[in-house]
């Protein structure tokens, strides 16, 4: 079999492999300390929501900061980003073990410690996430998505039994204190990682243009909205299971922490066949078939949850709920990034995930208030109703097809040479493109020109209009506006080798000569003063 085709092809690369191992350490750390609040939250409450709540709390801040985290992904050295995220974590469980130890903390305090813990990782995941097409070549890209799931289904299947094991004999406080410990590993990686960013002269997006620019991204490309509603979808149902998995241990099997362990355990195993199954399923199903299939298993799995009282049964359908779970986000978190160009990769995930885990966080809450008003069985049968509707969706919003796509640089553009003295920041500037098009052509050219509007807007213009000349109607004129020079210089950056095809074809039916661009700077002319309003010249329009 070829490398690239490989699971463990990615592991060639030692930045990665060094990556990837320290993530296990910090993962299985995580996972205690996710063990250790779920079931200390069961031990200061009796209310089911907040139960629930643990799970949301930790997902919440994904959905609130996902998006300003992958614009500082684009625009900021993700690896001091990736830092500054694992000290704010350090910080927090090393708090978060401490008040366990007095014995100070509430359930309000344990959610809020939780919500910083979780905004740790909504500032980390953006930047690792898109430092992978980094780190790695891009035909290693889906096998490192999906090692990156079997790494951290690996912790997930010992994890949360050993964490089990822990909150038994020596309490919550010391899970915590070895979720501390864990963070070390990725700190001292990172701190000896030394990336080789390429160079950008233009100068760096502000935060609020840059995350506009993410928007407007996602906003305008159909194959990434399919696959943000399929990853909310899929996040507001499946998110009953891992939400309610400490009550089925504890009321519906009547267990206690080793037994929410072991469950949490199966879980694990089954991400990890799961990860490792990958490849081979995306050799024979198409992305759409995997997750339609992916939806369907999983809400198979929450049924089976919700009304078994046996605990192997319920470890098997936990094993499938693990393998679908990882399947789909794998699948899910791949498109996006092979749909993707580099330019924008952390802000495209960042909107991925806020809308995936807004949907767990949505469904925490929405569980955890359905379990605990009617009952926690009740729930996840309606959970797995929900995951149906996410299956059949498909049939109307399939999955795109990202092998296709080749979103290198186009690197077609030289910036003109300009006979009027303007600075970076001088704007607004007015794009004008004469195109002449015979009649015979107008259908093809009119369906191009719809493409190009939706890769104009979509890399950064405004107001993009369309004009037929009255005078000479074989005469067409395209036009656009753009903040600044930079911004139109940017624009044409970020044009990629995918959108080759619609410029081309529309060059081919331009039947003059050279294709004329005027490019020119908007002013407004004004009264200098409030005397020239009322002292205007005469016109005489007769």
């Amino acid at each position: 079999m070829p490398d690239r085709q490989s699971t463990f092809a990615p592991l060639r690369h030692e930045t990665y492999r060094n990556m990837w191992l320290a993530s296990l350490a910090s993962n299985l750390g995580g996972l205690i300390q996710a063990v250790g609040a779920a079931w200390i939250m069961t031990a200061l409450t009796t209310s089911e929501n907040l139960v629930a709540l643990v799970q949301a709390s930790t997902a919440l801040p994904i959905m609130l900061f996902s998006v300003v985290s992958g614009a500082l992904a684009d625009s900021v050295d993700r690896r001091k980003v990736m830092l500054t995220a694992q000290f704010l974590m350090l910080t927090a469980s090393v708090l978060l073990t401490i008040f366990a130890s007095a014995g100070w903390l509430t359930p309000w305090l344990l959610l809020a410690f939780t919500f910083i813990i979780g905004s740790g990782t909504a500032l980390h995941n953006p930047s690792w996430q898109a430092s992978v097409g980094d780190i790695v070549p891009r035909a290693d890209l889906p096998e490192a998505v999906s090692l990156n799931s079997a790494g951290f289904n690996i912790t997930r299947s010992v994890g949360p039994a050993l964490g089990g094991v822990i909150v038994a004999t020596a309490g919550a406080a010391t899970a915590f204190a070895i979720n501390a410990l864990s963070y070390f590993s990725l700190i001292y990686v990172l701190l000896r990682w030394k990336p080789d960013y390429p160079k950008n002269p233009l100068p760096r997006e502000t935060l609020g243009s840059a995350i506009s620019a993410g928007l407007r991204y996602v906003a305008m490309s159909p194959n990434l909205e399919k696959v943000m509603i399929r990853g909310f979808l899929f996040g507001v149902s499946a998110g009953s299971v891992l939400s309610l998995l400490p009550i089925v241990a504890r009321d519906i099997l009547q267990g206690g922490p080793l037994t929410y362990g072991i469950m949490f355990g199966a879980f694990g195993v089954g991400g990890i066949a799961g990860a490792f199954l990958n490849v081979r399923i995306r050799e024979r199903l198409k992305s759409e078939q995997i997750v339609r299939a992916s939806f369907t298993g999983f809400a198979l799995s929450a049924a089976i949850i919700g009304t078994s009282t046996s605990t192997v049964i319920t470890f098997l359908a936990l094993v499938l709920a693990g393998m679908c779970w990882v399947i789909t986000l794998s699948l899910l978190n791949t498109v996006v990034q092979l749909s993707t160009p580099r330019w924008v990769v952390g802000r495209a995930l960042s909107l991925y995930q806020t809308m995936t885990f807004g949907g767990i966080a949505a469904g925490s809450w929405l569980w955890g208030y359905w379990a605990e008003t009617v009952s926690p069985s009740n729930a996840l049968v309606a959970s797995s109703l929900l995951m149906l509707f996410g299956a059949a969706i498909g049939l109307r919003l399939p999955m795109p097809d990202f092998r296709t796509l080749n979103l290198d640089p186009l690197n077609r553009f030289v910036e003109p040479a300009l006979g009027l003295e303007i600075q970076p920041r001088s704007g607004p500037v007015v794009i004008q493109v004469d195109y002449e098009i015979h009649d015979e052509d107008l259908t093809e050219f009119l369906s191009l020109m719809a493409e190009r509007r939706r890769i104009r807007i979509r890399d950064g213009a405004r107001n993009w209009a369309l004009m037929r000349d009255l005078q000479f109607p074989e005469i067409w004129t395209e036009t656009y506006h753009v903040p600044t020079w930079v911004e139109y210089v940017r624009h044409n950056q970020r044009r990629t080798q995918a959108d080759a095809e619609t410029t081309d074809r529309i060059l081919a039916l331009h039947r003059g000569d050279k294709l004329r661009v005027h490019r020119m700077i908007e002013r407004q002319t004004i009264p200098a003063t409030l005397d020239d309003v009322f002292h205007q010249p005469h016109i005489d329009h007769h």
